[in-house]
């Protein structure tokens, strides 16, 4: 399946080492060698040398790091999470998300480099923002690691649209 480059975005190949610059960032990452990728005309397509499984494999995870590469640098990633709970809130200082999930502190975030908060405090929410897609789920997932949510009243942080399933709980014991 070829990719397509919007304007705007700039690919550049060296063999096997891929830069693709965009309005949003910079992302660069070397591939296996076996797959030959080019750019032709605005269209990136990736090669295969063999059809055995081991190279169909690794011929589709290159095509969809490429693509995610490419809508990285173009569009950006975002990742919505939820808090959930009595006197749960997050904040935002400067840069850093600061989290008061129950515990005796508030919880410090710094993020990396490429990687912004931004903070509904009415709703709750925070937004996970960067072009790299791997960058932006490891984040909401270290962010979510703080106070994932618990079973028996739902409170934490979650990913927003993710269903906690509840648990009875003692009173709910069937004898």
């Amino acid at each position: 399946m070829p990719i397509e480059v919007p304007e705007g975005v700039q690919v550049e190949l060296n063999g096997s080492h891929a830069r693709i610059k965009g309005p949003k960032g910079e992302l660069e990452r070397t591939f296996r060698s076996e797959m030959t990728i080019r750019l032709q005309e605005n269209v990136l397509t990736v090669e295969r040398p063999s059809d055995a499984p081991k190279m169909r494999a690794i011929h589709g995870l290159t095509r969809s790091l490429l693509n995610n590469m490419v809508v990285g640098v173009s569009e950006g990633f975002e990742k919505t999470l939820e808090v959930h709970g009595v006197g749960y809130r997050p904040e935002l200082d400067g840069s850093d998300l600061v989290l008061n999930v129950g515990y005796s502190h508030p919880v410090r975030i710094s993020p990396p480099e490429g990687i912004s908060f931004e903070v509904d405090q009415r709703a709750r929410m925070i937004r996970v923002l960067g072009c790299d897609k791997e960058m932006v789920g490891q984040v909401a997932a270290d962010v979510r690691k703080v106070r994932p949510p618990e079973p028996y009243k739902g409170k934490g942080v979650r990913y927003q649209g993710e269903r906690v399933r509840h648990k009875a709980g003692k009173a709910g014991k069937v004898v």
